[in-house]
């Protein structure tokens, strides 16, 4: 018997010596090979992924994908109609196009299925593309409401006026151009291919939409080894896939996180199973996208919400709640929450829990620890903090609550009836209160009262009331001379009492004051490898306000570090003029070399003008004349309504002409005349932005129109008293007026 089983195990070792001496080189790269590649073993895979919001991501226009009615329907916006029709089998519509005039376009690719349809036009102009390469495409602004079945227009946030054809929010603007804003996560494998000289796109794909292998990584390595004869495995390769089952959550949620969160590039070279920070810089908490406490405000694609929660820090991930191929939530209703939350048996799905009637709004555990908000006008989106409702946080700080969500309704008798129809939901309230209505902020504010004092009496002394990052938060931003100390402690905290997300966010708020204190504790984190890479990057630009030779002493050795995250800020902050020409020879070719990654990361995103004028002030700062002079060109001519390159190129031509050459100062002059009326748009446009204001005062100064920039300077320092820079300019314009 023994010998039997010696014998099978001589023959099991040969098989599988045998198998593994053929194992694929270390090397191998794997390639995409397409979802019909997948289908043959992933059969029931496959049945779950087709009609899902992946799957229907975007696609050709056709009788079978357009949702919307082209049968010469019409909508009117801004006292202008548009009509959509048919032309044999193309799907067309009749609108403004960039000239200003009513011109006929093609609908090529639909976007999205649920709970509305997006329709694109391509711009080839007269490029010459190779066969499977797209050129400019833009998504138009009249939309299908999938739910209600009709046609509207999709306006900016907090944008009422009709858009002129050259506002980079019209249709055919950047804003709203495919490649720039949605392409890399609605399809497989996207590479934008941008040419900024001569501003031609040569997009690809190997998948039109967000296939198997954008969530899986490449599968050529996983089929070969699936049609092999012996183990399915490889000892260099695995399973040829990212491996998104492990025990560890982190690969599968940082794997979904690239195109659910608000984020900046750094590299386009991510596959499923990296590590997410070192191909994307997350948005931290700022006051534009989230409030005080975290909450959502703006659009942020549930990353940096879920960052927060506990539920994050417990491990779980995506797929204990959603099922990774139809995308569809794994249990119905409160099923869902209470399949993990039943212990003891019925403790929270029970009106002793959440004190509302079983079946009820109330009763549902999303409504209470994930309140949402609409946004594209139909699209309702949760919270993924999975928070506890604390109103009273917003009795002492105005942040909003899941409570006074619901109950803010039981006042809407209280207003006129021509407002009642606006609040169509609680961030419509919010968007008033902070827009200055006082009658509303006086509602929500006694909604906010009644809510804190019914939970009182619902849990006594049980209530949860611990302490959070939003009492920090708020006492820094509006001014507490508390809250630069209390800020400098959040920093500090160990995971399990702040996340990283709010640790960083409190370096960047810190950093943007000039703390010198932050400066300081920057120092310390930023050189410490164990401490979070987003919270390290937050600390490298707190470092902004310590002295040069700190600078130099902590960054430079970050110019290696293995995150790219740190490595780009270090370089960056390095290049700045004063710590640059304290740099030896060496230290100087470091940042060099370090920058070119910083170069490579902007060309990913070369479309834009902002890649470019970031490059030229990088140059500019290391002395880099010629090629600053180049970057803000092109810039200029990649984006040629965006104000900032001709400003500061002006400025740079003006230093060059004070060593005697006329022509450099007569092209700074006309540079600015152009720039004026593009920084007078967006003052209107942000007439609430403390920075835009000051800049269009500055440009009406060196206009030569004092009036006006001292009007414009006022403002600025309504907006944002406490920036020294501002009251500074505007004290000495005064006097200049006076003299």
């Amino acid at each position: 018997m023994r010998a039997g089983l010696f014998v099978t195990g001589l023959i099991f070792i040969g098989a599988t010596g045998s198998y593994f001496g053929q194992a694929l080189p270390p090397d191998a790269v794997a390639t995409y090979v397409g979802r019909s590649a997948c289908i043959d073993c992933h059969r029931e895979q496959a049945e779950a992924f087709t009609g899902s919001h992946h799957h229907r991501a975007m696609a050709l226009a056709t009788d079978e994908t357009v949702l919307g009615d082209f049968d010469d329907a019409r909508i009117e916006h801004d006292g202008m109609v548009s009509r959509m029709y048919r032309d044999g089998d193309r799907f067309m519509i009749h609108t403004e196009g960039e000239t200003g005039e009513l011109e006929d376009f093609e609908i090529k690719y639909v976007f999205g299925v649920d709970p509305l349809q997006n329709y694109m036009v391509e711009f080839p102009g007269d490029q010459t593309l190779a066969p499977g390469e797209i050129p400019r495409v833009q998504v138009l602004r009249i939309s299908w409401d999938t739910a209600r079945r009709r046609w509207f227009y999709l306006r900016p946030p907090d944008v009422q006026d009709k858009l002129a054809p050259d506002d980079p929010l019209h249709w055919t603007g950047i804003a709203q151009r495919w490649q720039t804003m949605c392409a890399d996560c609605h399809s497989t494998n996207l590479k934008t291919n941008f040419d900024p000289q001569t501003v031609t796109y040569h997009t690809t794909f190997s998948e039109i939409d967000v296939s198997c292998e954008a969530c899986h990584g490449p599968g050529s390595l996983h089929v070969e080894l699936a049609n092999r004869k012996g183990l399915f495995w490889d000892r260099h390769h695995g399973y040829g896939l990212a491996m998104l089952k492990g025990d560890d959550a982190q690969p599968q949620i940082q794997t979904c996180a690239p195109c659910h969160s608000r984020r900046g590039l750094l590299d386009d070279g991510f596959r499923p199973g990296d590590k997410y920070h070192d191909f994307y810089q997350l948005e931290p908490l700022y006051a534009e996208t989230y409030y005080d406490d975290g909450q959502i405000k703006d659009e942020v694609y549930v990353f940096g919400s879920f960052l927060q929660s506990k539920m994050h820090h417990k491990g779980i991930r995506c797929t204990d709640c959603h099922d990774p191929h139809s995308l569809q939530l794994k249990h119905p209703g409160n099923e869902t929450c209470t399949s993990c939350h039943q212990h003891p048996a019925g403790k929270y799905d029970v009106p002793s829990h959440h004190h509302h009637a079983v079946g009820s709004e109330g009763a549902k555990c999303v409504n209470c620890h994930m309140p949402g908000r609409t946004y594209m006008d139909v699209d309702f989106r949760r919270d993924h903090s999975f928070r506890v409702p604390r109103p009273d946080l917003s009795v002492r700080w105005g942040t909003p609550n899941a409570c006074s969500s619901c109950h803010v309704n039981d006042s809407l008798e209280q207003l006129p009836e021509s407002q009642r129809d606006e609040l169509k939901e609680y961030a419509d309230w919010l968007r008033a209160a902070e827009s200055g209505d006082e009658r509303i902020a006086e509602v929500i504010a006694a909604t906010d009262k009644w809510c804190d004092e019914a939970c009182d009496r619902w849990y006594g002394e049980e209530r949860r009331q611990d302490s959070h990052f939003a009492e920090v938060f708020a006492k820094l931003r509006r001014g507490d001379p508390d809250g630069p100390k209390e800020a400098l402690a959040l920093a500090t905290q160990p995971d399990e009492l702040v996340p990283p997300i709010a640790r960083a966010t409190a370096l960047d708020e810190l950093a943007r004051m000039g703390s010198p204190e932050a400066a300081e504790l920057g120092a310390r984190l930023a050189a410490d490898p164990t401490v979070h890479p987003m919270q390290r990057a937050a600390a490298v630009r707190a470092m902004r306000a310590a002295p040069v030779a700190t600078r130099r002493r902590v960054l430079v050795p970050l110019l290696t570090d293995e995150r790219r995250l740190v490595r780009h800020e270090a370089s960056q902050l390095l290049a700045d003029v004063d710590v640059y020409r304290s740099l030896s020879s060496n230290e100087r070719t470091q940042v060099d070399l370090a920058l070119r990654e910083v170069e490579a990361a902007l060309g990913k995103v070369a479309d834009r003008g902002g890649a470019h004028l970031s490059w030229a002030g990088l140059c500019e700062q290391r002395g880099m004349i010629p090629e600053a002079i180049a970057a803000y060109e092109t810039a200029i001519r990649v984006e040629p309504n965006l104000a900032g390159p001709r400003t500061n190129l002006a400025a740079l031509l003006d230093r060059l002409a004070e060593r005697g050459d006329p022509q450099t100062a007569e092209r700074a002059k006309r540079l600015r005349a152009e720039e004026l009326p593009l920084l007078a748009r967006d003052a209107g446009l942000a007439a609430d932005n403390a920075v835009v204001q000051y800049r269009y005062g500055l440009a009406l100064y060196l206009a030569g129109q004092l009036d006006g920039a001292l009007q414009q300077l006022e403002r600025a320092v309504e907006l944002a008293p406490e920036v020294d820079e501002y009251s500074l300019a505007l004290r000495l314009l005064r006097e200049k007026l006076s003299e």
